[in-house]
């Protein structure tokens, strides 16, 4: 089962492994806190928008989500994220983790459109 997550939130009951699909570890923390702090156990920028398209939504009002969320299941098409969405959804049917990144709303995060990807995960 896959859940998604906030990053540096308290940990749920069956939340199992916690991968953070973000660019950036989080600032000011030591890397052998993550896990402690709640942020991630293992660190997965492979599934975390480019900065490219992170510089990008962050200087667009929020009418621009349609394009942000085409662009980055864009980027999710490429062979490597493809590979590791597919793994995943694949790991889910047998085991419990989570996968998270910082952004406080869901709905304007790529992990909601992640969860869609590793729930369905077939042609994008």
């Amino acid at each position: 089962m896959i859940r998604v997550v906030r990053l540096g939130t308290p940990r749920q009951p069956g939340e199992g492994l916690r991968l953070g699909t973000v660019r950036r570890p989080p600032r000011g923390v030591k890397k052998q806190d993550y896990a402690a702090r709640d942020f991630y156990d293992v660190w997965v920028p492979e599934l975390a928008p480019s900065p490219t398209l992170f510089s990008w939504i962050k200087s667009r009002p929020l009418t621009d989500a349609n394009w942000y969320s085409r662009r980055y299941l864009a980027e999710m098409r490429r062979p490597e994220a493809r590979r590791l969405i597919e793994l995943l959804a694949r790991f889910s049917l047998q085991a419990e983790f989570s996968v998270g990144c910082y952004c406080a709303d869901e709905t304007r995060c790529h992990r909601s459109l992640l969860r869609d990807l590793l729930w369905k995960p077939g042609p994008l």
